[in-house]
């Protein structure tokens, strides 16, 4: 099956939202992220675009998640492809 690259979508509201990572707990040293499946994986940058009333979440691995009416839910989506094997 062929698929064709993604567009850029036409965003109506606000810009495209980086997800947030989750700072280290206090009295841990700063350093490179541990090689387990609960931390981010390596080259992988997730960000939600806006598509009129839906928003939808994206990751630089190619990924895509399903278009929601709830913002915090596909960010939520793009949190879950982050910590997923």
């Amino acid at each position: 099956m062929h698929e064709d690259p993604p567009t850029p979508g036409r965003t109506t509201a606000a810009p495209r939202t980086p997800v947030q990572a989750v700072p280290a707990p206090a009295g841990v040293a700063p350093g490179p992220a541990p090689a387990s499946p609960s931390g981010p994986s390596a080259g992988h940058t997730t960000t939600t675009i806006e598509r009129g009333s839906f928003c939808l979440a994206r990751c630089s691995c190619g990924w895509a998640g399903p278009a929601r009416r709830s913002r915090d839910r596909a960010r939520t989506d793009a949190a879950e492809h982050l910590t997923a094997p």
